[in-house]
């Protein structure tokens, strides 16, 4: 089979799925119904229908670079064990983390490891507010801080009770970054790439001590949150935990703000705010840390670090989906445009690098 028959291959066979929802015991009967949901640039995701009852299904893309950026299983363990810990902490003072219930998990149903979760009826901030936020001028100020404190809420919750001893391994978690991803980079890597070549210096110069390690989402931003479709403004669950490990809490902050755009600002991609930009006012990145530090009782010190690993680690990942591309293995026509935004954001990560 060459590349090109392989992407026109179905990524979700009808009678594999028939099979799996079967054997899983979770009703209906014929071919189901199956519809690509083309949001997000990573893992597939799809809503499947089938006598009456909805799901949704996440897989791997086609042709996955790392398999630990795409590891179905652990992100539907990490689902379980925060829905088995909002179970026990419902009318306690415990964390309550709102994630997608996650219904069963298949290594190889559908020749690719993928798990099905309950379907949510939300909002999800992109490109453009949604005219419901749009036209309330409270919504940007409403959305920012349900970010943080989200946040906040994810990294209080005690992930050892959880049942997530050996989910991570947070020993040493942070010097490990640097030479994970400059590896990654180094196993795709097909052009000079200066800017990211300084950044992974200045990064390892300047490693801090590790916080308290935490559940860490690994890839946290705007879109990766829904919010009821009402208001006030009003989160409905973390969504896209592929990443999530036991690690430096802060890693998940410098991730969101190394993207967030202050007045001023050059922004890279857009900015991860900018769909918030001119429906009100947008707390600028020193509000929400703040907001951060006062909830979590953290020291941000050494914030301006974890904003440059989090680009610096973006900038590899997206290098990946670049060559990618590149090669002929994936048909997202958004990685194009990643010749240059790949050194664009290690100039955005060298700013922070003070």
């Amino acid at each position: 089979m060459t590349t090109s028959d392989a992407i026109r291959e179905p990524l979700v066979d009808p009678v594999l799925l028939g099979r799996w929802l079967d054997e899983a015991g979770l009703g209906g009967t014929g071919e189901p119904e199956i519809e690509r949901i083309t949001t997000g640039h990573s893992n597939e995701v799809f809503l499947v229908r089938r006598g009456g009852v909805e799901w949704v299904l996440r897989r791997p893309p086609r042709t996955p670079l790392s398999p630990t950026a795409h590891d179905m299983a652990r992100e539907f363990q990490l689902l379980s064990a925060l829905s088995a810990s909002n179970a026990v902490g419902a009318g306690h003072a415990l964390p309550q983390v709102p994630i997608p219930e996650p219904v069963a998990f298949s290594p190889d149903a559908l020749g690719a490891p993928a798990y099905l979760m309950q379907p949510l009826d939300g909002l999800v901030v992109r490109e453009s507010m949604p005219p419901l936020f749009a036209a309330d001028p409270e919504a940007p100020t409403a959305i920012a801080h349900s970010l943080i404190d989200l946040l906040v809420t994810i990294h209080a919750v005690d992930w050892r009770a959880a049942g997530l001893v050996e989910f991570g391994r947070p020993d040493g978690y942070l010097t490990r970054q640097v030479p994970r991803w400059t590896g990654q980079l180094d196993r795709y890597r097909t052009r000079a790439l200066p800017e990211v070549d300084e950044a992974a210096a200045w990064l390892a110069s300047n490693t801090p001590e590790m916080q308290s390690p935490t559940i860490i989402h690994g890839d946290y931003k705007l879109d990766n949150v829904m919010f009821a479709p009402s208001l006030p403004v009003s989160p409905l669950a973390v969504l896209d935990w592929e990443q999530a490990t036991i690690g430096d809490p802060l890693v998940d902050l410098g991730w969101l703000l190394g993207l967030w755009c202050d007045p001023g600002d050059s922004p890279v991609f857009g900015g991860a705010n900018a769909a918030l930009l001119g429906h009100g006012e947008v707390p600028t990145r020193a509000e929400m840390s703040a907001r951060y530090a006062e909830a979590s009782g953290r020291d941000l010190t050494h914030l301006d670090f974890y904003c440059v690993l989090g680009l610096f680690k973006l900038a590899c990942v997206m290098e990946g989906s670049y060559a990618r591309f590149k090669n002929g293995t994936s048909d997202d026509a958004l990685f194009s445009f990643l010749e240059e935004g790949v050194p664009a954001l290690a100039r955005r990560a060298l700013e922070f690098a003070t």
